[in-house]
Parts: C-alpha cells; structure tokens; sequence
C-alpha cells in the first residue's frame, strides 16, 4: 500500500516588475483631472477667493479715506450696519420673495407650453424668452419708466379699472400712479429676472416622458391629478433651480430700486452701492455685503434641503 508523502505549498509567485515608462504614463493619467481642474481653480482664486479675503478685511478697519483704513478687526461695524439698515435687508427679501413668486406663477405655464404643446413653434417661443438678454439690463428698466408712467395706457386703463384703488389700500401703490411705487419696483424685478425662471423650468419638463403622462391616463386620472402627482414632482428641480436662480439676483438688485422707486423703496443693494461709491464709508459697505451674502446663504441651504431634490442637494 502506498503511501503519499504531503509536499510543501509552492511559494506564492512574484509579480512581473512594472516598467518605469508604464508607471509615468499612469501617474500622468491620474494627474489629467487636476490639470483640467487648474484653469476653474485659478479663476476662482483670483476673482472669488482674493477678493473675498480682501472684503473681509475691509470690513473690519477702522479710519476715513483721507487718514486711510488700517485693519483694526473692529467687528462692531457689522452690528452698527444691521442694525441701522434692517429695514432695507427686509424690503429686499420682501420684494425679491414676491417677483420670485410672480415669476414662478408666469414661468410655469409658459414652460409647461413650450414643452408639451409648442410644437413647431418651440424655437420660436424660446427665441422669444431670450431675445431681452440682447438688450442692456439698464434699457430693459427704463423702459418701464415710459410703460408705467403716469399717463401711460397701463396706469390709465388700471385706473379705469379701479384697479388702483385696491393697491393703494394695500400700500403697493400711491393715488393714481404705479411709477415710484413698490408695485414698479416689483413689476420691474418680476420682468428682468422672468427669463432665469422659465429656462430651468423648461429644461427639467422638456426631460419628462410623455408615456408617464400617457400611463397616468389610462389609470384614469384626471388632467389636474397628472400634474399634482407625476408633473409637478418631476418638475421640481427645475423649480428649485428657477427660484434660486431669481431669488439671489433679486434680493441683491439695485437698478429696478434706483429708477422705479423712491428713497423709500431702496433695496439693500442700493445702500451698498451708496456707501461704496458716495459715502466712501467702505467698512460699512463690505459689512453689509458680508451679512446680505451670510443670510442668502443660509437662507438657500434650509430651502434645498426642504425643497430640493437629489440632485441639488
């Protein structure tokens, strides 16, 4: 009878030595990313980041323009400046959160049509959308000085109407008038601002297949039920990105403020420009910029986590 003798295990075979040039090409590939990344990485550094920094800086000085502002990290200045200009940071929000709404409220129908009942006309429509970014944002608000003017044809038929009757009670107009009133510098916001509204939201329906349309029909739902439960839905980060994408601008806007309103319509952004360019009171103005900036943030951060979707968040 044989016996079989136990052989030791074969030692573990030695990987084959990479060659240096294999091992170069592939550090060079992995570097790729980052090189592509250098030239969006610099640009941010240089008009984000360093201007940041030197903001910051600014608002903590101390001094005037003749003596010169040196950095005395007098952090006062940022409570001196909200508490003095609070009333403009919440006529900011307050006009910027109605145009945002108006233009969700415009927007959306216009959008649904252009991407589901357009047609041909589709191009058309969305040349139209664009077509004010050719004209200059200053053009584009003077121009509802000649619309909204007193004896202009919207503010006669209004007062046909007894339109204005009702929004002088409400305070958003005064008499007889819209021009220099809050209504214009809402309708002015509204207007400028619309096209940031209507493209994300005809972008994420334009994705929508219309066979989950057609699906939600055959289980016999109603029109208004398809759009509560399957458009409406798949159409929220369009929602999401228009609202922000109108709302940010908006709230920091000061040219609608500057020619339709008054003084007592000043947005926060007027007080800005105002302290950085007449008052030369430059720690006030980089202070307020820093908690206008500070606010929106947070501001933006509770309502996507709220609203958004996952893929915003």
């Amino acid at each position: 009878m044989s016996t079989v003798t136990d052989r030791p295990p074969a030692p573990p075979e030695t990987p084959a030595p990479v060659p240096a040039a294999m091992r170069k090409a592939a550090g060079r590939k992995r570097r790729v990313p980052y090189w592509l990344l250098l030239p969006g990485i610099a640009w941010l550094l240089v008009f984000f980041v360093a201007p940041m920094i030197y903001q910051a800086s600014t608002s903590v000085q101390t001094g005037s323009l003749e003596a010169g502002f040196k950095v005395t990290w007098h952090f006062a200045t940022y409570w001196d400046a909200l508490t003095e200009y609070y009333p403009q940071f919440l006529r900011s929000f307050e006009y910027s959160a109605i145009a945002t709404v108006l233009c969700l409220a415009i927007g959306y129908p216009l959008a649904y049509t252009i991407a589901f009942r357009a047609g041909r006309w589709r191009n058309v429509i969305l040349i139209l959308v664009i077509a004010p970014f050719f004209t200059s944002f200053l053009i584009r608000t003077l121009a509802w000085e000649t619309i909204l003017a007193d004896g202009g044809f919207v503010v006669q038929t209004l007062n046909h109407l007894h339109i204005l009757n009702l929004t002088s009670s409400l305070g958003i107009t005064q008499g007889h008038r819209v021009l220099a009133t809050p209504l214009a510098v809402i309708c002015g916001l509204t207007y400028n601002f619309l096209p940031f509204m209507i493209l994300p939201l005809y972008t994420s329906l334009e994705r929508i297949d219309g066979k989950l349309h057609e699906a939600a029909g055959d289980l016999y739902a109603k029109p208004f039920t398809v759009f509560r439960k399957v458009t409406f839905p798949l159409s929220m980060p369009g929602v999401v990105a228009g609202t922000l994408l109108t709302f940010i601008p908006a709230t920091g806007d000061y040219i609608n403020a500057e020619l339709l309103g008054t003084t007592n319509q000043k947005m926060i952004g007027n007080v800005i420009q105002s302290q950085f360019l007449r008052v030369l009171d430059y720690p006030t103005a980089a202070a307020l910029s820093f908690i206008l900036m500070a606010v929106i943030l947070a501001m933006v951060m509770f309502y996507i986590r709220k609203a958004g979707t996952e893929e915003l968040v």
